[in-house]
């Protein structure tokens, strides 16, 4: 069951969402969503009664100080609402971790709650392990299942076929509710997994302004992804053999890579550039 408070008539709302868990790979997905969260002042309008769909021997409740005294905090899936000025739309964000039982109940709960309020485009983020160079920019795939979608924003066919998450389910839901579905990964280095990583987090806001065509500020995620990289560096380079997987990591990328360094993704990049250009000349001073 979801608790909905009052919300407001909204304007042509997207519904962004990541789960925490097997879909969430260094937490590169789910820091994204918290990243809005505070740079967008959104605001908690439902949430999931946790009853139905977790474990709490998995997801386990905290006791913690709250503004009444001592009570127990129960860990469930909130949706936030944002009105970004930046974006001229509104935003439903989705967050908790990936629940333990009746997932179709689950997502249709949750798109029943963004069509009641007029949501007809679904982005899924997640984040996964990957092959691939710490050093060399995160790659990020973007999908539908819809053809006209894809063409349209220049997405990747959609091809993967084996085990899901509930991003994976909420994405063929809303696909299956007839919405916009978007899904966008982060690929993280498998071999620097530790939590967070907001480099992949970073990759993942990038995608978000390429498919919502604007700008999203990055805070400190930035300079945070600077340090992360540079903390791998060292771990790279105090053990011989991971340097030298790392080193064919970065051929093997690089080579990857080269069919598309003078089309497509220069002229994304460049777009991206000129959009924050224009969002710097227009801003405060």
């Amino acid at each position: 069951m979801i608790e909905i408070e009052d919300v407001p008539e909204l304007h042509d709302p997207v519904m962004i969402l990541a789960f925490e868990g097997w879909n969430d790979a260094g937490e590169a997905a789910s820091r994204v969503i918290e990243h809005l969260i505070e740079l967008w002042d959104a605001e908690t309008v439902a949430a999931i009664d946790p009853e139905d769909y977790y474990d709490f021997q998995v997801t386990r409740p905290r006791m913690a100080n709250q503004g009444n005294g001592r009570g127990i905090h129960w860990d469930t899936t909130r949706v936030l609402l944002a009105s970004p000025d930046s974006l001229g739309r509104d935003v439903l964000l989705v967050t908790g971790a990936e629940p333990s039982f009746r997932w179709r109940a689950f997502t249709t709960e949750l798109l029943d709650l963004g069509v009641t309020h007029g949501v007809e485009t679904v982005i899924c983020l997640g984040s996964l392990l990957a092959d691939v160079a710490h050093t060399r920019p995160i790659p990020v795939s973007s999908s539908s299942p819809d053809e006209m979608t894809s063409h349209r924003l220049e997405l990747e066919p959609l091809q993967y076929e084996g085990p899901t998450g509930i991003t994976g389910v909420v994405a063929d839901g809303a696909h299956q509710a007839e919405m916009v579905s978007i899904s966008s990964w982060a690929a993280v280095p498998h071999y620097a997994a530790q939590v967070p990583c907001p480099k992949a987090s970073l990759a993942l806001i990038g995608q978000l302004e390429d498919l919502l065509d604007t700008v999203i500020e990055h805070g400190e995620l930035e300079e945070e992804s600077r340090a992360w990289e540079r903390g791998v560096d060292e771990l790279a380079t105090s053990d011989e053999d991971i340097a030298e997987y790392v080193t064919a990591l970065e051929s093997a990328q690089d080579t990857s890579e080269l069919p598309e360094a003078s089309g497509d993704a220069i002229a994304k990049e460049f777009e991206r550039y000129l959009r924050r250009r224009g969002e710097d000349t227009n801003g405060p001073g």
